[in-house]
């Protein structure tokens, strides 16, 4: 065991503790400073198994780096810095610090060389968000967050019993490349899957996401998908039905981000769709494959951010949140609209943005492994990406008709955050060697070639064109959009409450008879208590020496028979 590594997540955990009891500038250098801190170790640490440890027989490997590991590792550590400077302003005392222990938890989960390590920092992950879903303090949080906990208490639970059955069948808790081959290991290929939204659970997502505060939702947007996306790489690559699940979900979120009023649930649904994108890349399996499913985990983890700072700097301006409710907010709010405009340019993989040099290597792998119809139907979701989040979201809340109000772009730390990712987006675009170089196989691959650029532009441009087009049947108006999340939150409660009624009346029916019993077998002591009951009743001498012969007798039979 290396005793001078410093563990990266946990200095993050342990400076989130330390966050409640700071104020002013110690507090806000301190938000920034931890992140940062994190990185900078991270950077310095070897690649190789650096602690190891023996638990209850099993060899765990807490920290553990490969070039896997420290790419995802690096990009939760900038997302926890950049949601920091955004959340600056944030009145809760709550919400960065739980956020710190999320963000920590999936750097633990990245660098976790074992099975244990992987459950231990998963578990952590789903606290530390519920913490920042209840930080928002209003009544539907907290009614989301409870939602939000049945569904990663029963992610968790089914990991738990995967991995326990894994360790039972090898005797090693290494965490290594799985086959869906037996039972434990389909259980936690679905503990992963449920964290990574996918169906029939997808619904977990814009349930609880959109209901976090203005900056609570940048959080959530980053870590518990991704670090899915990171242990499907890490644990299932080339598990060939990932690539239909990874379609499903890239075609759910599209059809319903078109169909919600909410801009962020537009969003977070948009992340569903995104997700999808590098689950099909894992499910692929090459090294192209998994190249980008890994870039575009990072990418989509920037301009995601970006978007919903954009959202939530029109939240925390305005208070409202329906599309319906706002546009014409370029006039008042350039800076805002500017982020998110880039933001939905690389959403929508754009040339020169950073969503088209990650997202063009998994429509070129299923070229190269001739697999025509995903390859058709990852063009075609490109199209829908634009079309409900690089068109939908900045035209309804930015550019559509002007809705009269005038707020002003937010404080300067927002503004200054959304800056940096913005810029971040667009750098990596024009130069994604310093990405290339951080992943995990080599890379020999172009993305700025004329086929690749013209390709995009034509989806882009028709499907721009779709969307004008269409604009009368595609503007919003208060709808409310049913989802899977509607079995458990409408028909589930409403069995409970039916079960609860039943057992409450069979229990006052039981009630009921064994009083009767009761009664009845009261009223009979009673009775024989009485002069001339079988108790007090005077009995001649001749009954008792006949009773006491006859059980002398049968003491006897007993005694004496063999």
């Amino acid at each position: 065991m290396n005793e001078l590594a410093l563990h990266p997540g946990l200095l993050l955990i342990g400076g989130a503790l330390v966050l409640p009891f700071l104020r002013g500038h110690a507090r806000s250098t301190a938000v920034l400073a931890l992140p940062l801190a994190a990185l900078f170790f991270l950077w310095q640490l070897p690649d190789g198994t650096l602690w190891h440890m023996q638990w209850l027989g099993y060899e765990i490997s807490p920290l553990a780096v490969d070039k896997l590991s420290r790419l995802f590792a690096t990009i939760f550590a900038l997302m926890a810095c950049g949601g920091g400077l955004f959340a600056l302003g944030q009145q809760s005392r709550l919400e960065i610090p739980a956020a710190f222990v999320y963000a920590g938890s999936a750097i633990g989960v990245a660098l976790a060389g074992d099975l244990i390590t992987v459950f231990v920092f998963w578990e952590l992950m789903a606290v530390g968000s519920t913490l920042v879903l209840w930080s928002a303090g209003t009544p539907a949080a907290w009614a989301a967050s409870r939602r939000y906990v049945m569904i990663h208490l029963l992610g968790g639970v089914i990991l738990f019993a995967g991995v326990t059955g894994h360790l039972i069948d090898t005797g090693d808790a290494a965490f290594a490349r799985m086959a869906p081959d037996s039972i434990a290991h389909w259980l936690i290929l679905a503990g992963f899957l449920i964290n990574a939204g996918a169906p029939p659970l997808s619904a977990w997502l814009p349930d609880a996401y959109p209901e976090a505060s203005w900056s609570g939702t940048v959080f959530l947007s980053a870590f518990t998908t991704k670090t899915a996306v990171y242990v499907l790489l890490r644990g299932f690559p080339g598990t060939e039905f990932l690539i239909w699940i990874g379609l499903f979900m890239v075609f759910y979120g599209i059809v319903y981000a078109l169909l919600e009023n909410d801009m962020r649930r537009i969003l977070a649904y948009s992340i569903v769709n995104q997700v999808g994108f590098m689950i099909a890349g894992i499910g692929i399996g090459t090294e192209m494959a998994l190249n980008g499913a890994a870039a575009h985990a990072f990418t989509h983890i920037l301009y995601k951010a970006l978007l919903l700072m954009s959202a939530g700097s029109v939240l925390a301006a305005t208070g409202r949140r329906k599309c319906s409710e706002l546009g014409g907010l370029f006039h008042s709010m350039p800076l805002t609209t500017i982020c998110g405009t880039i933001g939905a340019l690389a959403i929508s993989s754009f040339p020169l943005t950073s969503g088209f040099v990650s997202k063009s290597m998994v429509t070129q792998a299923a070229i190269d492994g001739h697999l025509v119809w995903v390859w058709l139907l990852l063009a075609a979701a490109s199209a829908g990406v634009f079309l409900h989040a690089g068109i939908k979201f900045p035209w309804f809340v930015f550019f559509q008709k002007d809705s009269g109000l005038r707020p002003a772009d937010p404080p300067a730390s927002m503004r200054l955050a959304m800056v940096v990712f913005a810029f971040l987006c667009i750098a990596l675009g024009v130069w994604p060697e310093p990405l290339y170089a951080l992943l995990p196989h080599a890379v020999d691959y172009a993305p700025y070639t004329a086929a690749h650029v013209l390709t995009q532009l034509q989806l882009l441009l028709f499907s721009g064109l779709a969307f004008f087009v269409m604009l009368p049947w595609l503007k919003r108006t208060p709808t409310l959009t049913l989802d899977t999340d509607w079995l458990y939150r409408v028909p589930l409660p409403s069995a409970a409450r039916a079960v609860k009624r039943i057992h409450q009346r069979g229990q006052r029916g039981a009630n009921a008879l064994s009083g009767a019993i009761v009664a009845r077998l009261s009223a009979g002591v009673r009775r024989h208590k009485q002069a001339d009951g079988l108790i007090l009743r005077s009995w001649p001498t001749g009954s008792m020496a006949l009773w006491v012969m006859t059980m002398l007798l049968a003491w006897l039979a007993l005694y004496y028979l063999p």
